[in-house]
């Protein structure tokens, strides 16, 4: 997919659901999304352009109900971090470099060395298990 689209064509190719959290900045309630509790060997990649966002050695049980990663992929140049106030809450959003999906927040609560929590939906994500390609 291209990644530099109007709202109009995003949500043309993306379930409501998916196009809600990543165009729209959208929270999937927790507990349910497929990537919970998934713990398999591969990559966590953009469900918008295929970017690689996430690797599974990076992964943990937070208990939040989200996919919860201590970092971001072989490096953060796919991934941007914005303040957001929204609600009230002193946060900070992940978004998808390259398309600007709204992937979740980060917060600072997570295990070592990072002490990061990347508190990510679901539906912003595809998994590519470690022996396939892209």
């Amino acid at each position: 997919m291209t990644s530099k689209l109007p709202n109009e064509e995003w949500k043309k190719r993306l379930p409501p659901d998916v196009f809600q959290i990543t165009r729209e900045k959208g929270t999937e309630k927790p507990f349910t999304g497929k990537y919970d509790k998934h713990f398999e060997n591969g990559q966590y990649r953009c469900v918008c352009c295929d970017a690689l966002l996430f690797n599974s050695e990076d992964k943990f049980d937070s208990g939040c109900g989200w996919p919860a990663f201590s970092r971001v992929g072989e490096s953060d140049t796919n991934v941007d971090l914005h303040p957001d106030t929204s609600l009230g809450m002193n946060r900070v959003e992940v978004t998808c470099k390259s398309c600007a999906a709204h992937l979740g927040h980060v917060f600072e609560d997570g295990p070592s060395p990072t002490n990061l929590r990347y508190c990510i939906n679901s539906a912003a994500l595809n998994f590519q298990p470690k022996n396939s390609s892209a």
